[in-house]
Formats: structure tokens, C-alpha cells, sequence
């Protein structure tokens, strides 16, 4: 049993019952010992093709040499006036902000911006749906990241009832020709999701709670959305089926360990950007394993 540190108070909740793989489970966020059934899965969940993480060297080595290609494609948007645009789209605690660091990381931040909207003001709720998002797109030679996007009216808005089915249904309608036209417009657009399994999702969790230099990231919506797994699967499948599209497709991670994760994110924008000095052989391969396109990449 793993136990964890005490840590400030953050949103509190009583014992759940949840479902997992057939069996009934009971989990207690305020019970600072973590159930030996999410240890042992922690990594395995939801049948990820690893069950070790890969090597704390191994990784750095990596990640370093892939952040030299990054600041090497950044030049390039620079002197050519290419703009990208990157979404990171996944469950709570999936590991978005993360990989959005390190892909960030030694970027200039004059033309690398991060985008992470906080709930619309009332202005902003009397104006067309994208508009405040819009704002933000990237202007020449730009490099624009977005931790969530527009489409919170796709997953955490209907679960939760924040928006109405009648807005929910136009969203998926219209969200590919809004898409299309960002597609025209020439700007490098990736749609990242960041794929984990449940206990993956519990683990960090709790990490969270008693941390006390994450806790601040473990919100209500966090201990609400526990047991609405299945509803999270129910409009991620179909905003999958209505916005996966050839001109703007939905790239799926597997991101149970946070560094294939983030290294598959930064070699796929590296591969797909013919940026001045690119070197493939640095780049290196993707893991099929970990990276794929569309709906049918979670099925098999």
C-alpha cells in the first residue's frame, strides 16, 4: 500500500463506488493510503502495451535532443512566418500541462505562447461560441499551444450541464467547418488527446490531493467527475466520430507513462513541420504502440 503525504485541505468528498473491469471498487480520496488495486494498475490501465515505464535516462537523453529540434522548427516559423497551433485535449490529470511544458520549454516565449482559458465572463457567453478562442490563434511565426480548447462544449460541458444538448448537437455540426477553414488558412493544426486508463486517473488523483505542491490543481470538478467515467467515454466517442476529419484528424496518445507520452507528442509536430536542418534520424521513429489517428487507434 502506498501511502502519501498530509497535505493543506482541498475539495473533499465521502467514499465512492465505482465500476472497473466488472468488479465493484470502493474509493476514498480522503484516505491517504492508496488502494493496492490502483497501485498495481497504475501504469497497465485500460491495457496499455507497457508495463514499465521507460528509463529515467533514457528519456532525458530524448527529450533533450527533440527540444533541440523544437527550437530549430521555432527559427524556422520565425523566419518564414508559419504559424502552428496545438491542441492537448484528454481526461482530468491526463498529463496535458505536462507535455505542454516540455514541448515549451526552451522555446522563446516572445513566439511561443500557451493558451489555458478560464471560465467564460459573461461578455464572452453572449458571443459566438469560438470567438474568445479565436483571440488567441497564432499570428506569423507564431508557435500557440492550448491546454483544453473549444472543445469543452464536447466533454466536461454536456457531462457536467454546463451547456444544453441543443448547443452539445450544434457544436459537433459545426466545430469541422470551423476546422476547415483554420485547415485553409495554412496554419500547422494538431489535435492531441491524451488517452489514460481509470486507474491511472485515480493515482494522480490522489497524488494531487496530497501533494502539497500539486493540490492546487485537484478541483470539485475533479472529485465530481469520478464517477462519470462512462459519460466521459460516451462524448469523447462522439466527438471523435463527428471531428476526426483528413484535414484536421484527432491524434490519440496512449499516456499512461507521462514520458512516451510527452516524447510521441514532440515527434509527431517535429515530423510533420518541413522546417530548415531537420534531422529524421534524431527524431527517430514513432511508437505505434503509443500514437495513432482517430477512433479506431483506441480499439486495438
Amino acid at each position: 500500500m502506498k501511502k502519501a503525504k498530509e497535505s493543506p485541505a482541498v475539495p473533499t468528498s465521502g467514499p465512492l463506488k465505482i465500476r472497473i473491469d466488472g468488479k465493484e471498487r470502493e474509493f476514498d480520496i480522503e484516505n491517504p493510503v492508496l488502494p493496492d488495486w490502483v497501485e498495481d494498475n497504475k501504469l497497465t490501465a485500460g491495457g496499455y502495451p507497457y508495463d514499465k515505464k521507460m528509463k529515467s535516462d533514457e528519456y532525458d537523453a530524448t527529450l533533450e535532443k527533440l527540444q533541440i529540434e523544437l527550437v530549430k522548427a521555432q527559427a524556422w516559423l520565425q523566419s518564414t512566418g508559419k504559424r502552428v497551433m496545438a491542441l492537448f485535449e484528454g481526461r482530468d490529470a491526463a498529463g496535458k500541462g505536462g507535455t505542454i511544458f516540455v514541448v515549451r520549454q526552451y522555446l522563446n516565449p516572445r513566439t511561443a505562447r500557451n493558451v489555458a482559458l478560464t471560465k467564460p465572463t459573461p461578455t464572452e457567453l453572449g458571443q459566438w461560441y469560438y470567438q474568445r478562442y479565436v483571440d488567441h490563434f497564432p499570428t506569423s511565426g507564431e508557435f500557440v499551444t492550448f491546454d483544453r480548447s473549444w472543445y469543452n462544449r464536447a466533454g466536461v460541458e454536456p457531462v457536467m450541464g454546463f451547456c444544453t444538448p441543443q448547443q452539445h448537437e450544434h457544436f459537433l455540426d459545426e466545430t469541422p467547418h470551423f476546422e476547415r477553414m483554420i485547415s485553409n488558412e495554412g496554419i500547422h493544426f494538431f489535435k492531441f488527446w491524451l488517452n489514460i486508463g481509470r486507474e491511472t486517473q485515480l493515482e494522480r488523483f490522489h497524488d494531487r490531493r496530497y501533494s502539497p505542491l500539486k493540490s492546487w490543481k485537484f478541483s470539485p470538478i475533479d472529485v465530481a467527475g469520478i464517477t462519470k467515467w462512462d459519460d466521459y467515454t460516451e462524448v469523447r466517442d462522439t466527438m471523435f466520430e463527428h471531428t476526426h476529419k483528413e484535414f484536421a484528424p484527432w491524434i490519440i496518445v496512449r499516456a499512461n507513462d507521462k514520458r512516451r507520452a510527452r516524447l510521441a507528442v514532440m515527434r509527431r509536430i517535429l515530423s510533420s513541420l518541413p522546417y530548415d536542418g531537420r534531422d529524421l534520424a534524431v527524431i527517430g521513429k514513432e511508437d505505434k504502440k503509443i500514437i495513432g489517428e482517430g477512433p479506431s487507434f483506441l480499439k486495438e
